[in-house]
């Protein structure tokens, strides 16, 4: 039985002076006490830890305005509401892509520390993530979705991998270390893939736990399946009598573009004017919803230029052409929106079982839209279905987009429109690539602060010491210092207690932010083989739109040489002989 919500308004000022004490206990590397959480709302009087729960929930490859709260023209009204409920951060940093992303949020340190420094290694066994901090704290753990921090392993025949990944041989075979799985890494429990991409309607590695899911019933649907188990997850976890903590992965919109034929033909109209279009629609709606300044945040042509891309502007190309890539953006706006409709359900399922007011929602992206075409099978990438269906690839697959024979993605252009108002895309150190939603929500700790909005800057490396010390668990720092720090304050109206530098790499991408200036170097590749550092003054330019280093030579060599301090001590591995800069290559999830 819920106790009377009278309590709970009376006890509201006691309540966050608790919350705050609780916070500074948890620096001193104090436990948490019951007794000095004994005026939080309970959710059940079952439950005899008075902490709240927590739901960390990540999206995939999702452009910073496709989201209708951040100018997108995508129906995701739950995501919306979450906004309304939320602190929401507008300038926070991720570490640009899947896996280094997932590494630094699950660990409250840089990638680099933990065995991340690119992608398809497995997270290091010797720094504990979230998960096993929470667990020795007392919490419930669970997972559902994609973990992507176990090494793949190919098998060196490609005929017999293609096997494997075809769903057509090798069904004993472990998807990676089992040691390195979320179940063996402080997860109690975990459903979902463990390598990073998946055929929505038949995902290769998936698991319960350790044991293979060899096969789904005939209408499923990644997405939606993920939404299931995560509400049957609540439904479980609410009648225990410990605080929970679910990391729910997602895997949309990440390629390829699969979503329900009825959902892609509703979103075909919305994206017949084109990418350009699209773009300035969104930074209009953007401005008007004040995420933008147009004295700030200048908007930037297109970006076209990626490999595998035809880089074909929208005037030039055939209505066939223009047919196949509205489908494609189509598809991808589609993949959101299940998604948001799971969270839908996700929230009601904590009303349904008294749970909402006492969890804390975290919701953010991994990285950018993604502006990667795949050509051809291979490593994560399958060439046919279970049933023998070739799959057909490139940017104008010879297969209509959007069901389980195509490895479509949006592209280039495509995704510049999603990162409005930013340039550049997943993978790269620009904001385009770094720059995501972030947003934290608990009903019984707001104090009038729902809906509102810090403009400080954050990093991903923060949310593993806000879960930690809202949960009075001290980290384990003996391995690896956390670089992240708690933001548990802003649910108090408090600033964020540290001005400092963020760093980032990622096969030689790289980037440094210090207070209003930003370094910034884009990744070698086929077409951009001679690259320097770039200088932005972001007070006046977020956008990065104006290179401003042969005017402040002494600003890039100190944040030069801080960059290249960090690189050093974290870890980054040298890339071509220089560190930080690899050797031309292209890349894959």
């Amino acid at each position: 039985m819920r106790p009377a919500n009278n309590g709970v308004l009376g006890t509201r000022r006691r309540f966050l002076q608790k919350l705050a004490l609780l916070g500074s206990l948890a620096a001193m590397g104090g436990p948490a006490s019951a007794s000095l959480v004994g005026d939080l709302p309970l959710a059940s009087v079952r439950r005899r830890d008075k902490r709240p729960n927590m739901i960390v929930i990540m999206g995939d490859d999702i452009g910073y305005s496709d989201i209708a709260a951040f100018g997108g023209e995508i129906d995701t009204p739950n995501l919306d509401a979450l906004v309304g409920r939320s602190v929401s951060f507008t300038n926070f940093y991720n570490m640009s892509r899947c896996c280094p992303s997932r590494a630094a949020l699950l660990t409250g340190r840089y990638p680099h520390r933990v065995n991340m420094a690119g992608n398809g290694t497995s997270l290091s066994l010797d720094v504990p993530t979230v998960a096993e901090e929470l667990r020795r704290g007392g919490y419930a753990t669970t997972m559902v979705g994609k973990w992507h921090l176990t090494a793949a392993e190919p098998i060196p025949d490609k005929a017999e991998h293609l096997k494997w990944l075809n769903h057509q041989g090798h069904f004993d075979r472990d998807f990676g270390d089992r040691r390195t799985y979320p179940a063996a890494r402080g997860f109690q429990h975990h459903w979902g893939i463990i390598w990073g991409v998946v055929n929505y309607h038949d995902p290769f590695s998936l698991v319960d736990d350790f044991t293979p899911v060899r096969s789904v019933p005939k209408d499923f649907y990644f997405t939606d399946a993920i939404s299931d188990h995560a509400v049957r997850e609540v439904q479980r976890l609410a009648k225990g009598r410990d605080p929970f903590m679910m990391y729910l992965a997602y895997t949309a919109a990440h390629w390829p573009l699969m979503a329900p034929a009825a959902l892609i033909e509703k979103y075909i109209p919305r994206f017949a004017s084109g990418w350009n279009q699209i773009r300035r629609d969104r930074y209009a709606r953007q401005v008007k919803l004040g995420l933008v300044d147009p004295a700030v945040d200048r908007l930037d042509a297109v970006e076209s230029r990626y490999e595998h891309n035809d880089s074909i502007a929208w005037e030039r190309l055939t209505d066939e052409q223009r047919a196949v890539q509205v489908r494609k953006m189509a598809t991808h706006a589609a993949m959101i929106e299940v998604m948001d409709q799971g969270i839908g359900r996700l929230v009601q399922a904590l009303k349904d079982s008294g749970q909402y007011d006492d969890t804390l929602i975290v919701f953010t992206i991994d990285n950018g839209a993604s502006p990667e075409v795949m050509v051809e099978a291979g490593y994560d990438r399958w060439s046919e279905t279970r049933d023998g269906r070739k799959v057909a690839y490139g940017e104008y697959p010879a297969h209509e987009v959007g069901d389980d024979q195509t490895m479509a993605c949006i592209g280039a252009q495509w995704a510049s429109a999603a990162n409005t108002p930013w340039r550049y895309w997943k993978a790269e150190s620009y904001q385009g690539g770094t720059h995501a939603p972030f947003l934290m929500s608990w009903p019984a700790a707001m104090a009038g602060r729902a809906g509102t909005r810090v403009s400080e800057p954050a990093h991903i490396v923060d949310v593993t010491p806000t879960l930690l010390d809202i949960a009075g668990v001290t980290a384990r720092t003996d391995k690896a210092p956390i670089d992240g720090i708690s933001l548990a304050g802003v649910f108090q109206g408090k600033p964020i207690p540290a001005k400092r530098p963020f760093y980032f790499e990622h096969y030689g991408a790289r980037a440094i932010i210090d207070g209003r200036w930003k370094l910034v170097s884009l990744a070698p590749g086929a077409q951009r083989p001679d690259l320097h550092w770039a200088l932005y003054d972001l007070e006046n330019d977020r956008t990065e739109t104006q290179d401003v280093r042969p005017m402040y030579p002494e600003v890039v060599a100190r944040l030069d040489s801080k960059w290249t301090e960090w690189a050093k001590a974290v870890g980054v591995p040298p890339r071509g002989g220089v560190v930080g800069t690899p050797p031309v290559q292209g890349f894959s999830d």
